[in-house]
């Protein structure tokens, strides 16, 4: 800030505006099954296991998908149905934030409630795509030393 010199009222600068990068699609459409057959038989047959593999790959505690198995019970058992996956739609939505993938919350809902498989697999085959050496670190449970 500093003063005008005709009329001493503070002038104030312009901050610099931030420059947005435009949001990027996925690696993968959510259809795409058969791009990675190792992920798609995953998902078909074991898909807890690959919720719980992408649930860690992204770094969130590895038994979050376990809610998508429990909620519908327990609200079943309560007398109100529940017909979305919440742990999925959640870390679709973040992983989506995350990246900068362009989406919205409808497509999130979407691909959680319609096609919970295809949206795990997504999820896994867009986690497979970042550096190896960071999930594999990551799985791992090691931490980077840094010296200050």
């Amino acid at each position: 800030m500093h003063l005008d010199q005709k009329d001493q009222t503070p002038v104030v600068g312009q901050q610099p505006l931030m420059s947005e990068t435009p949001p990027i699609a996925w690696k993968s459409g959510l259809f795409d099954c058969f791009e990675d057959v190792n992920t798609c038989c995953y998902g078909f047959w074991c898909c807890p296991f690959l919720a719980c593999t992408v649930s860690r790959r992204f770094g969130e505690n590895y038994c979050l998908p376990l809610c998508d198995m429990l909620c519908p019970v327990v609200f079943a058992a309560c007398g109100m149905p529940l017909f979305f996956t919440p742990a999925a739609l959640s870390l679709r939505a973040s992983i989506r934030n995350k990246h900068g993938i362009k989406g919205s919350l409808c497509e999130d809902i979407f691909a959680s409630c319609c096609c919970v498989w295809c949206s795990w697999c997504q999820m896994h085959r867009e986690s497979q795509t970042e550096d190896p050496l960071t999930n594999l670190n990551n799985n791992l449970g090691f931490t980077a030393l840094v010296d200050n």
